[in-house]
């Protein structure tokens, strides 16, 4: 064992949880994480990760997860889903599970929440609504030290969520599902993790939420990632802008065979208000002046990681 404080993290086998482990090992932390197998943390235990098998609804799980921990990283969340109930299953109750199994420790150890930018615009989405419920219950919780993250989109290696954005520019074009003017900030997930350890480093006794973000003041518009783009995989990329009608079509029925396969379908009417949104933009203000981190991946060279490993 290293002299370092133990974290435990949920959502430790997904794409930043993951990435946030392994990390946190190279750190010589002391880590524990929730699976739901042992075939699926498998590789984190060969790093060193301890594992506790169980999920979200496994209250003796995650009582076992939180005991004697100084820090637990909550990273699970849905993202797909039929119905608000689905994505509140995770993102609400898990929450709420999460919450009691750290309140119950005689010292309660320290939660960071990691959530999402659409938690800002809770009325977009089952999605949305659900990331913003999950942060109210630590606001309203007494006696817990916690912090919240708000990334914006997340990329990097293991990316299964803006995977389809990227495959489709490396191939010269670029889906637009609203106007091209529409701004978003982008994290690379390696910028997310070095946020997260810094705020690992820094206790500062009070409860806050952060955003993160890339660096890019103003975020990015269409136009700007189709340039990053080309500049990534050395090929134009054309914007190719899809009539509204097509897309809602194309998400009502996405939605209604979901529900007869009872697979969770990734764009769904509600999904489509958060992909039309104007702006996704935000900065790193506050979490620089309270950590000193600062992000250093910008996008052209992050997408060019992207497109080399994808051609090697």
């Amino acid at each position: 064992m290293s002299s370092k404080p133990l974290v435990a993290v949920t959502g430790a086998t997904g794409f930043i949880g993951k990435t946030l482990c392994m990390n946190l090992r190279q750190r010589d932390y002391n880590v524990r994480a929730l699976a739901r197998s042992a075939a699926r943390g498998a590789e984190l235990e060969a790093a060193g990760v301890e594992l506790v098998i169980g999920d979200l609804e496994d209250t003796a799980a995650l009582r076992q997860l939180c005991t004697g921990s100084t820090l637990v990283i909550h990273c699970a969340g849905a993202v797909r889903g039929n119905s608000y109930a689905e994505f509140a299953r995770v993102n609400v109750t898990g929450t709420q599970q999460v919450l009691d199994a750290v309140a119950a420790e005689v010292v309660p150890p320290r939660l960071l929440l990691l959530s999402s930018l659409a938690a800002r615009e809770p009325q977009l989405s089952w999605y949305s609504r659900s990331k913003r419920e999950g942060e109210r219950l630590l606001e309203s919780s007494a006696g817990i030290n916690w912090t919240i993250v708000r990334p914006p989109a997340v990329y990097g290696p293991g990316d299964k969520e803006m995977k389809a954005v990227f495959d489709s520019m490396a191939i010269g074009f670029a889906l637009v599902p609203g106007t091209a003017e529409s701004r978003t900030s982008l994290v690379h997930v390696d910028d997310l993790i070095e946020a997260v350890i810094a705020l690992i480093g820094k206790e500062n006794g009070r409860q806050v939420t952060y955003t993160v973000c890339d660096g890019r003041q103003g975020g990015y518009d269409w136009g700007e990632l189709a340039d990053a783009a080309a500049q990534a995989w050395g090929r134009q990329v054309r914007l190719v802008r899809v009539p509204r009608w097509l897309l809602n079509t194309v998400a009502a029925c996405n939605l209604f065979l979901a529900r007869i396969t009872g697979r969770a379908a990734m764009l769904t009417p509600p999904k489509l208000r958060e992909l039309r949104h104007p702006d996704w933009v935000v900065d790193n203000r506050l979490i620089s002046e309270d950590t000193g981190w600062e992000p250093r991946v910008p996008l052209v060279v992050g997408l060019k990681a992207i497109a080399d490993a994808t051609d090697a």
